[in-house]
């Protein structure tokens, strides 16, 4: 991306922080809960560590910059509906360290094992609360929309958006798993549609639909455009991940290598791995497969089998080539969107996949 372009994006992630910490500042006077309640400020604390620990706000940056592809003017009820996205994958990181049983996130724990921590000799009462904060971030993703002093046309709209997108991604969290239980490594397609709805839908395709509402341009009618670049820049991105929990650097992302691989789960690198390996090397790839004792040793040699047998050069060239094709989408919407933005749109996918961090 361009200089001017990062600098933009790095404004809308610092307002948008500031804007988060003053959200949590002030929602403990706004929730409706006991003041004997001890837990309720506890959770409350857990979330905004995990929430404003780190992250991207690519879901924020995609929401500004859908706004921006009808007008360059302030919009109304961007800030509402930013929180409301990075809420929403609060509860998702909440849930999906849970699911994974995940010890950390963005270089700190996970609420999961905070409670853990925090309940060493309660583990039904930690796991409970877990469940409930990722629960309560989802119904706070929703009310900050209904609070927001926006027209009731346009409240409905967004809720909508992002009831439907919730819905999505629990489907998406159901037969993720699932396609972990099956017998036969899975095809492009499953893990395409897997990659489509529990990530695509809410991170990219909500924040488009809630930018263009903002703005007052009804998505409707670009629905079909709109979910075949969503779903296109969710596969880039979830191949990126899978990619990366083998051949990443674990220092950058804060968090171990090789989990896929221990938790046996069927991924886009353990399916291109497993159809690149035979004899010995398939040996070394299956023993470490679903094994939860398997040493960085063995996730270090399976890296190097896969390196070997050009799995990184090919998760690297299907990544550019899912980038290509998003871009070529987006490139679709000249004339009828503002070029600057439409362009910010072409360059997204592969910046995406590209980028260091």
């Amino acid at each position: 991306m361009t200089e001017q372009l990062l600098d933009r994006v790095a404004r809308y992630e610092r307002r948008f922080n500031t804007l988060f910490a003053e959200y949590f500042d002030t929602l403990g006077t706004t929730l409706d809960a006991p003041k004997s309640s001890r837990f309720t400020p506890d959770c409350l604390e857990l979330l905004r560590d995990l929430s404003l620990r780190g992250g991207k706000r690519m879901r924020v940056v995609l929401l500004h910059e859908a706004a921006r592809l009808v007008s360059d003017e302030p919009v109304e009820g961007l800030d509402a509906a930013a929180l409301s996205v990075e809420l929403l994958q609060t509860h998702g990181l909440v849930h999906d360290d849970l699911i994974d049983d995940s010890a950390t996130r963005r270089g700190g724990p996970t609420t999961y094992y905070a409670y853990r921590e925090r309940f060493p000799r309660h583990p039904q009462a930690a796991l409970g609360l877990t469940v409930l904060a990722g629960d309560l971030a989802l119904a706070l993703s929703l009310r900050v929309l209904l609070d927001a002093d926006l027209p009731v046309e346009v409240r409905q709209a967004m809720v909508e958006v992002q009831t439907r997108a919730a819905t999505d991604t629990f489907v998406g969290q159901i037969i993720d798993l699932e396609r972990d239980f099956a017998s036969e490594v899975p095809d492009d397609e499953v893990l395409h549609d897997v990659a489509d709805h529990k990530s695509a839908r809410y991170s990219v395709l909500a924040p488009l639909y809630l930018g263009l509402l903002a703005a007052g341009e009804q998505p409707a009618p670009y629905d079909t455009e709109l979910r075949r670049y969503a779903r296109l820049v969710g596969i880039c991105g979830q191949m990126r991940d899978d990619y990366l929990d083998l051949f990443g650097d674990a220092a950058v992302m804060g968090k171990p290598t090789g989990t896929d691989i221990r938790e046996g789960r069927h991924t886009y690198t353990v399916a291109r791995l497993l159809s690149a390996v035979s004899g010995a090397e398939r040996a070394v790839v299956e023993d470490a497969l679903g094994n939860p004792a398997c040493t960085p040793e063995t996730v270090t040699a399976v890296r190097e089998i896969g390196e070997r047998r050009g799995v990184a050069d090919r998760m690297r060239a299907d990544m550019l080539e899912y980038a290509e094709q998003a871009r070529q989408v987006a490139e679709g919407w000249r004339p009828r969107w503002r070029e600057e933005a439409v362009a910010f749109f072409e360059r997204l996918p592969r910046w995406s996949v590209e980028r260091a961090g």
